[in-house]
């Protein structure tokens, strides 16, 4: 009879139990707003949601109470709190601040300047010798597979298009590709897009407009099906690679001590063509100073293009940056003169059975693009990937069906 009583008990549950409503708001340090923001439940990134331009968003599930929520948002640090913080029948709505994660320090490049003088050769090597050692040792050598919610926002003076989240399963071959790089095998679960409507109607617009090139066309449906954006920057700060490739340029190499136990080390790298393009590009190994294990790894890479008689674009060229603009500008008259951007890429790492894995990666690039009579165009790209599991057990590699297989996009409109 307990039994029984136990079953029907079970049964009424299941039949009664329904999704909860969670309602919460997500500001800055500043106390203003933050639109496009993720909120997911950590179990299943699945269900989560964005917050719109008041910050603001609702999320139901029938997970317990008691499940973790992920609140991000690009270039910020995560907040995980309970679903019962958020519970819509508290009488009021809950808020969540969010803070800024630094990608790059520009005092961390300043530093490393100022102690290039006191760094000897032999000195300088016998320390990459030490740090590429503890890497070998720090980094398994094992297939590690990974399971991340990935987010690529958008935007051009002040108004953001959009934003993708791809949750995807990735599976790390260490050093297995012919030239000693990791080989990285990608492949997409699920993928939101969360538009304002006015904009996702003008890109639309745009994309179905009978004069659009056929190659841009053919590019916009790759892009569409495609995870090229969300593997490559997974792929890339490919740590061991690109350490041991440098670590003979002795002359490249700074170091610098910084707080809280912890020593820089930069590789710079410069290249001028003519006048015409130039780069700067730097790699900093953020080390614990007393081990010399990586805690994380920037890359910031700064290039110029100076045209000086400007440049003609294409037909399909200029529709693509009329998609940039946003139709605001009379991109038919534009003539390319210069381009100035910044990357940078961040890494975070944690340390997990004796070894170093990747917790988290982020990305920021801003641009501008100048034409003929002052025409500019700045583009700003925020993208950041989150760890959420973690498999280190008989991980196999990836068919190739798995990794080809197409992402349906849904589209989620945000008001």
């Amino acid at each position: 009879m307990k039994r029984l009583l136990n079953i029907i008990f079970l049964i009424f549950s299941l039949a009664t139990a329904g999704a909860a409503t969670y309602v919460g708001r997500v500001l800055d340090s500043n106390g203003a707003p933050v639109s496009y923001a993720t909120v997911y439940p950590e179990e299943d990134p699945i269900l989560g949601t964005a917050t719109n331009d008041d910050g603001l968003f609702v999320l139901e599930t029938s997970l317990p109470p008691a499940s973790p929520l992920i609140i991000s948002f690009i270039g910020y640090q995560k907040q995980t709190l309970p679903l019962a913080d958020f519970a819509s029948d508290r009488g009021d709505t809950a808020s969540v601040t969010l803070y800024e994660q630094p990608i790059a320090l520009e005092e961390t490049v300043i530093q490393a300047k100022t102690t290039k003088r006191k760094n000897k050769r032999k000195q300088m090597a016998y320390l990459l010798h030490q740090v590429y050692t503890q890497m070998e040792a720090d980094f398994s050598d094992d297939p590690t597979a990974y399971r991340i919610v990935s987010d690529i926002r958008m935007d051009s003076e002040g108004e953001a298009w959009g934003m993708e989240q791809m949750i995807a399963r990735v599976v790390n071959l260490p050093e297995l590709r012919k030239d000693g790089r990791d080989s990285v095998q990608f492949a997409g679960e699920y993928c939101k897009r969360y538009f304002k409507q006015d904009i996702r109607a003008l890109a639309d617009s745009i994309y179905s407009h009978d004069k659009l090139d056929k190659d841009v066309r053919r590019m916009a449906v790759a892009v569409d099906s495609g995870i090229a954006a969300h593997k490559g920057l997974w792929a890339a700060g490919n740590i061991r690679y690109d350490f041991q490739n440098t670590a003979d340029e002795i002359k490249r190499w700074t170091v610098a001590v910084e707080n809280d136990g912890e020593t820089v080390l930069t590789h710079t790298e410069k290249k001028d063509f003519l006048g015409i393009f130039k780069m700067v590009f730097a790699r900093h190994y953020i080390l614990d100073s007393e081990t010399l294990s990586v805690r994380r790894f920037s890359e910031q890479a700064e290039f110029w293009v100076n045209i000086p008689f400007g440049y003609r674009l294409r037909g399909e060229q200029l529709q693509l940056l009329n998609l940039l603009n946003m139709g605001e500008q009379e991109i038919e008259k534009f003539r390319l003169r210069k381009v100035h951007a910044v990357i940078r890429l961040n890494t975070i790492y944690q340390r997990r059975d004796g070894h170093i894995y990747t917790l988290e990666k982020n990305l920021e690039t801003d641009a501008l693009i100048t034409g003929s009579k002052k025409m500019e165009i700045p583009v700003r790209l925020r993208a950041t990937q989150r760890v959420t599991q973690i498999d280190t057990q008989d991980v196999r590699p990836m068919t190739r069906r798995q990794m080809t297989n197409r992402v349906k996009r849904h589209i989620v409109p945000i008001y």
